[in-house]
């Protein structure tokens, strides 16, 4: 297994460190490993241990991030590894998030066999290039904690001329975040709730580190928005008011947020998301939002583009395929010219 030194730790007492990636901050004994299972503390010094390692490596629709502002209709490299720094206790992909199941354990880490260096990402991904692909993305799990290896990634297939996207829950600090986001084009971020008491109680985490990554990421890059909804969790009228509120006041109305359908899974036996839920959902937020999606809904009305200024439909989808575009050379609605918040040119 490879492994390689962390970023962002400092040496504390007796052999411990201090892991300063994420707002958890733990404070790691020597050989065990922080919340996230996949940094270790050996002899005082702090590793990744799922650097270069990844569970999944796919050519995705860029809609299935969901990014539906960004290139629309191209597919990008998709890469994931294991672990994650949130324990949602609702989790939609806990086969990898939550492994290692136990801190120190890297049994998992060790039966990985896929395994890349930063240089053959790059060399992947312009291969694929004549298969519409425009560059990476980091996805599947949470992929701040795989930071060195996104890192680097990042930097070289920028210098290759391609892209670089972050598909994550937005749980990092600052520091690390501005010394990232310079090599990436775009993010979704899944913001999981607008209170406190769900993050703290569903997630074994914190909001206000979310809410301040969201900032960072909309003024560096195109920010796109995620709510997964849960049944008699996060689903009252009232809490998507303020979390939509909340984005318009602070990310803006051109913020293109995404209410995903949830269904049982990990530790939650939660019935599915109502499509009743869900359009209740889009009904709130097309109100103050430009930009309103449902997502994992089959026969899903809620999936195109629709101008701001005219309403006229610009991008049509269907499910994470794009079917037609309405839009001008610039981005704009052909019907009536309004600009469509848009990164790069549609390929159909």
């Amino acid at each position: 297994m490879v492994i390689k030194e962390a970023l962002f730790y400092k040496k504390v007492k007796s052999g411990e460190v201090q892991c300063l990636l994420c707002p958890h901050f733990c404070v790691i004994p020597e050989n065990q490993s922080g919340k996230c299972r996949v940094r270790k503390n050996l002899e005082g010094t702090l590793f990744s241990l799922n650097y270069g390692r990844h569970t999944s490596s796919n050519l995705d629709p860029i809609e299935k991030k969901p990014l539906y502002h960004f290139y629309p209709g191209s597919k990008i490299l998709s890469l994931g590894t294991l672990g994650c720094n949130l324990s949602c206790s609702f989790c939609q992909n806990w086969s990898i998030s939550q492994a290692p199941e136990t801190p120190g354990d890297e049994a998992k880490i060790n039966s990985l066999t896929e395994s890349s260096t930063p240089e053959e990402v790059a060399e992947v991904a312009l291969k694929l290039k004549g298969h519409r692909n425009i560059g990476v993305a980091y996805t599947y799990n949470e992929p701040g904690i795989w930071y060195e290896f996104v890192l680097e990634s990042a930097k070289k297939v920028r210098e290759a001329g391609m892209l670089n996207v972050m598909v994550t829950n937005g749980f990092i600090n600052p520091q690390p975040l501005k010394e990232l986001v310079p090599y990436l084009g775009a993010a979704n971020v899944d913001l999981k709730s607008i209170r406190e008491d769900f993050y703290r109680q569903n997630c074994g985490a914190k909001l206000a580190p979310v809410l301040e990554a969201l900032k960072i990421y909309k003024e560096n890059l195109l920010l796109e928005v995620t709510n997964l909804l849960i049944p008699g969790l996060n689903d009252s009228p009232q809490e998507i008011t303020e979390l939509v509120d909340w984005v318009v006041r602070n990310l803006g109305r051109d913020t293109p947020l995404h209410f995903s359908r949830y269904h049982p899974d990990y530790r939650s036996s939660a019935p599915h998301t109502g499509v009743d839920i869900l359009e209740k959902a889009h009904q709130i937020a097309a109100k103050k939002l430009y930009y309103v999606y449902v997502g994992n809904l089959e026969h899903n009305p809620w999936d195109s583009t629709y101008c701001p200024g005219c309403h006229q439909k610009v991008l049509e989808r269907s499910g994470m395929k794009l079917l037609k575009s309405d839009l001008s050379g610039e981005n704009a609605c052909r019907s009536c010219g309004v600009p469509i918040k848009i990164v790069g040119s549609v390929t159909r």
